[in-house]
């Protein structure tokens, strides 16, 4: 029970502190490694279909966490979504772009690791962050029949306890107890998921920050030739 105290409600406040933290003194001090080392000038076969499939699939699932669990369970029922309609919402949308990142990823795993020349020029850093990565999208995958499981006995108790748990965290006032009696492999997610933050700022993952959102709605480029037409 202490190790749980431990990790559901200190651990949380280090990855998030060292997620900041570590991003702000890395910007400040390391600027030249402050990038996402491209390496598609060494190999560009299946590079843009995993790309575009696991950034798909990781920003939606970001963006769809965010919004289920720090949403008030209050805010949904004033909206019309039930308990249930909310965790069937959670499970399928869940599903679609956990795959998209799973295979995206996937391609660009074997990538990394058995492409030679990729392989050679990438860090350490580089593979771990992947693989952990890719475990984290394993485990949350492997919860989608434990929470279908939930489902069929009409059962939303999890769903809520998480959302109640990060909600806490958000407001600095930790409740471990909340997942006292969650499942195993939800538990393994967010230990996994935390760490995501934790790790983020020593990696190329710091990329996400300069990520170039003004490119959608940016001025059309006009490009004249030198050459008479």
């Amino acid at each position: 029970m202490r190790l749980e105290n431990f990790l559901y409600g200190v651990y949380p406040y280090i990855a998030l502190s060292l997620f900041f933290i570590g991003s702000w003194l890395r910007f400040d001090r390391e600027q030249y490694t402050w990038k996402s080392d491209s390496s598609q000038l060494l190999s560009s076969k299946n590079l843009r279909l995993g790309s575009n499939l696991f950034h798909i699939g990781v920003i939606a699932i970001f963006f769809g966490h965010a919004v289920g669990l720090l949403t008030p369970h209050s805010v949904f029922l004033g909206l019309g979504v039930s308990d249930m309609a909310h965790q069937m919402i959670a499970i399928w949308a869940g599903s679609i772009f956990g795959v998209l990142a799973l295979i995206g990823g996937g391609i660009l795993w074997v990538r990394r690791m058995t492409n030679a020349r990729v392989s050679a020029v990438s860090r350490g850093s580089d593979k771990f962050i992947l693989t952990w990565i890719m475990v984290t999208l394993l485990l949350g995958l492997s919860t989608i029949p434990v929470s279908l499981g939930h489902a069929s006995h009409n059962d939303p108790s999890v769903m809520i306890a998480l959302a109640e748990w990060v909600q806490s965290i958000v407001t600095l006032r930790p409740e471990p107890a909340l997942l006292a009696n969650v499942d195993t492999v939800f538990k393994m997610h967010l230990f996994f998921g935390m760490t995501v933050f934790l790790l983020f700022p020593f990696t190329r993952l710091v990329h996400v920050w300069s990520a170039p959102f003004s490119y959608a709605w940016r001025p059309y480029q006009i490009v004249r030739t030198k050459r008479k037409i």
